[in-house]
């Protein structure tokens, strides 16, 4: 290790899914940005764009001689209660890897590492690593690690062995941390997979859905970056040649004084661009579909997950149907294409709601739909508690292992009825 406060920082992408679009690493990039900020040497290695990723980390390693090193994970699973894939193995022989490369410190971060920080860390065998977001900290974790101080900062830091200090980082004001330009990582390293520039404009959320694990990594406060920073960045990539853009904000809509100034600065500062959102199908009217649809907006997903006032209560989701038909009528219109999303098998499913919950979407005329059968089950959730009372999961069970809420007795009728009916249904996915 070096004595000089400057490091050379390898940050590890090791995501390999690519199941719908090539996932920019948008949280590492993030992080990569905010770490040459602050004076150090970043390569960022995306396994994802190679072949052969295990000599594309040789390759790094070799070229880079990192004195830290740290590794996104970005999922735990790919939440398939059929034939699930426990994703964190593939991470582990990258980090095993890493071992006999170099004796630089492993720091693991990124979404999924973020709701199961202690678990995940001890499975695949790190240093440490820093739950929630990392611009901030990871910085002020190098700094300490490059000046031989004791690495247990301010912020939540699991290390092997020890129990948990500090508290989880989150940033008061994201435009401290602007958005990372396309150079970090550029686009044509995906070759010739469909590529859309994924986007961060609001973090947290406080909507409490049963099942969702948002809260863990980002927090239930909602912290905004300026829309007119958000459009100015839109803008120069777009003179960079990237035109497709994915809000991977959970509620697009919301605040909707918000997300309509946002749409007003996108038409101003990024005119052409195309874009897609993920839409929480709450409070949702003409005004706002109209901004987005200027603004360039392509294809609108409907998180609605059930078409039963019942379970979209058990779920404890805003809205009802009535709201869902009102958002993707509203869409339709306006030649938007919307992607909808059912979720079944949770509390209190039985298969008249799951059939109820079919019946509404094909009535909807949607462009495409995505069907998750089984809800998976992360820790300090409703669905969690839930779980215990029940006695299918234990209180003190860690759930990295994926495990999945199922109703009594509808797994297999449910499967037989879902596939008869996307049988038919061209844009209906399993």
């Amino acid at each position: 290790m070096r004595n000089n406060a400057t490091a050379r920082v390898l940050l590890i992408s090791a995501n390999r899914e690519d199941v719908n679009m090539a996932a920019w690493p948008l949280g590492l990039a993030c992080v990569a940005s905010a770490t040459e900020s602050a004076g150090h040497a970043v390569r960022l290695l995306d396994l994802l764009c190679h072949p052969d990723p295990m000599s594309a980390l040789d390759a790094a390693v070799a070229e880079s001689r990192p004195d830290v090193i740290g590794v996104s994970v970005r999922n735990i699973d790919d939440q398939r209660m059929e034939r699930v894939h426990f994703l964190l193995r593939d991470v582990k022989t990258v980090i095993d890897r890493c071992r006999l490369l170099t004796r630089a410190p492993i720091i693991l971060g990124g979404a999924g590492y973020s709701i199961f920080p202690q678990s995940a860390l001890d499975f695949l065998g790190a240093d440490m690593g820093l739950p929630g977001e990392g611009e901030r900290a990871f910085p002020m974790l190098v700094e300490r690690i490059m000046s031989g101080a004791d690495p247990a900062g301010p912020y939540l830091l699991h290390r092997a062995g020890t129990a948990p200090a500090g508290t989880r980082s989150f940033i008061d004001d994201l435009d401290d941390y602007p958005l990372p330009g396309p150079e970090i990582l550029p686009p044509e390293a995906y070759g010739e997979r469909e590529f859309w520039m994924p986007v961060q404009t609001r973090r947290g959320c406080a909507m409490d859905c049963s099942y969702c694990s948002t809260p863990a990594i980002e927090g239930r406060v909602l912290r905004k970056r300026s829309p007119a920073a958000v459009a100015r960045w839109l803008g120069r990539c777009a003179s960079a040649g990237i035109r497709r853009f994915y809000f991977v904000d959970n509620t697009f809509n919301l605040p909707g004084a918000y997300a309509r100034e946002l749409c007003e600065a996108i038409a101003a500062e990024a005119p052409g661009v195309s874009w897609r959102c993920i839409l929480y199908p709450w409070k949702t009217d003409g005004r706002l579909a109209d901004a987005m649809a200027r603004a360039g907006c392509a294809e609108v997903s409907l998180g609605s997950e059930s078409g039963s006032g019942d379970m979209l209560t058990s779920m404890n989701k805003r809205f009802s149907p009535d709201d869902v038909r009102h958002a993707s009528r509203l869409f339709a219109d306006r030649g938007i294409r919307r992607m909808g999303f059912l979720l079944l098998g949770g509390p209190g499913e039985s298969m008249k709601t799951a059939e109820e919950s079919l019946v509404f979407a094909d009535s909807l005329g949607l462009e495409a739909l995505k069907i998750t059968i089984g809800i998976r089950i992360y820790p300090c959730t409703a669905l969690a508690r839930r779980a215990v009372e029940e006695g299918l999961i234990g209180a003190t069970d860690d759930l990295l292992a994926p495990r999945f809420y199922m109703a009594p007795g509808l797994e297999y009728p449910l499967r037989e009825m879902v596939s008869a009916w996307a049988s038919s249904r061209p844009g209906w996915l399993l």
